[in-house]
């Protein structure tokens, strides 16, 4: 069952208070350190009586259970070395090897000084003055994510906190940002359509993840939110064989995925139809493709299957490997690979049936689009030991051979320039590591 929407700035009181240095400090220190300080499930504050334990700040666990809910992140220790190391950055030697056992969110003076260790706090411009400004809402973000990924807000790891702390949180104040930008720009008594923030990210990198973490905060604080993959948009079954045959020989057209093997016109519709939903009452079912139909070939989900949105909307959070892809001169395609010349004569149309729409941009960056494959490596792997239907790792090459030509010729032209027709000033770009974890990008 969905959370009940909170009210973040109301739920906790404000702890800190700032320096002539802008440090941000207790208020309450004394406080803090002779009471035990916990949330209960309603989201209330509790104390236990004066010297009972050393302060800290945790979370009453309620139904959350240990383990997670099958993310990489979830049990993954990866990170200890690179968080170490941004704290170390953040606060000279606050510590100097973070354990690798369970952490609790600890005293909240270690959880403040956790979040500015963040890689995306100064690339956000945020400071300690800010954060601590706004720690409640940190708090109850914090608590909302462990809710959606069942882990138990007592025992968190080191990356579990990383991913939501320097991560999740961060992007979901910077969307936030985006949508009061968005609104400023109405005039009083206007319709204000959805802000469409798109992310453009390779496959297996933990875009979908992260989308499905912001569309659930957005809910649990009371806005409506819409989620929208390129995948919704692939051609049926049929358009697909159509596609096929109309290129043969050419294994980047063979399956789904390349420019070409979209449903442009569908997206158009869908995108437009969102739009509109600004007001109570109007709902629309957005498509939803089924890639396990044929045998894996995939077909268009049933409509009946579609889930239904309901107005009026904030944000759309509208996600693909190719988002924001420019086409390019025909001979820079073709040093990469022959096949991409039809491909790249394709994404002319794209803009005009994604980019338009889009009015904020989060770029998650990579160094190395070999890394795709090891990702989707992984994930296949771990299918099969669960017992589930997988790829063989030759599969798995074959997969993604057919996605790192465009990667290879696009990736770089999307860096360093952007998406198509995207303004510096609302677009965020998050560079991850080969554990999909953000780091200090320049």
């Amino acid at each position: 069952m969905a959370a009940q929407p909170l009210s973040p700035t109301s739920t906790f009181p404000s702890l800190f208070c700032t320096n002539t240095n802008g440090v941000g400090f207790y208020k309450f220190g004394a406080f803090l350190h002779s009471h035990h300080v916990s949330v209960s499930s309603s989201s209330s504050f509790s104390m236990a009586k004066p010297n009972q334990s050393i302060s800290r700040l945790c979370y009453s666990p309620t139904h959350f259970a240990k383990s997670g809910n099958g993310c990489s992140w979830i049990q993954d220790n990866s990170l200890c070395h690179s968080v170490a190391a941004s704290v170390e950055r953040y606060q000279g030697s606050v510590c100097h090897a973070l354990p690798t056992k369970p952490a609790q969110v600890s005293i909240l003076e270690d959880l403040f000084e956790f979040i500015c260790s963040g890689p995306l706090i100064e690339k956000l411009g945020l400071t300690p003055t800010n954060v601590a400004d706004a720690i409640d809402k940190w708090l109850a973000y914090g608590s909302y994510l462990c809710r959606l990924f069942k882990v138990n807000e007592m025992e968190l790891t080191i990356p579990q906190k990383a991913r939501f702390y320097h991560y999740y949180i961060p992007v979901f104040f910077w969307c936030e940002d985006q949508i009061s930008q968005h609104h400023s720009s109405f005039k009083e008594g206007e319709e204000i359509p959805p802000l469409v923030i798109g992310f453009s990210a390779p496959q297996g990198c933990g875009k979908t993840t992260l989308v499905y973490a912001l569309n659930y905060l957005f809910e649990v604080t009371g806005r409506k939110s819409a989620m929208v993959s390129i995948d919704d948009f692939y051609l049926t079954a049929e358009g697909q064989a159509q596609l096929r045959e109309s290129n043969p020989g050419n294994a980047l057209l063979e399956y789904r995925g390349n420019a070409g093997s979209h449903d442009l016109e569908l997206s158009v519709e869908t995108l437009t139809a969102l739009s509109k939903l600004t007001k109570e009452g109007l709902k629309m079912k957005v498509p939803r493709y089924d890639k396990s139909a044929y045998s894996g070939r995939g077909d268009r989900a049933d409509p009946s299957t579609w889930p239904e949105v309901e107005g009026p909307l904030t944000v759309v959070l509208f996600e693909g490997w190719m988002l924001g892809f420019k086409p390019l001169p025909t001979e820079a395609v073709t040093a990469v690979d022959p096949q991409l010349e039809i491909v790249n004569n394709n994404m002319k149309a794209y803009y005009d049936a994604w980019d338009k729409y889009i009015g904020a941009w989060i770029v998650i960056k990579i160094n190395d689009p070999s890394c795709v494959y090891y990702w989707r490596l992984q994930a296949e792997i771990a299918m099969r030991e669960a017992g589930k239907p997988g790829m063989s790792d030759e599969e798995v090459r074959d997969f993604v051979s057919r996605y790192l030509p465009a990667y290879k010729a696009y990736l770089p032209t999307l860096y360093k320039e952007g998406p198509s027709g995207s303004d510096p000033k609302r677009l965020l770009v998050v560079e991850i590591d080969e554990q999909r974890n953000p780091i200090l990008g320049y």
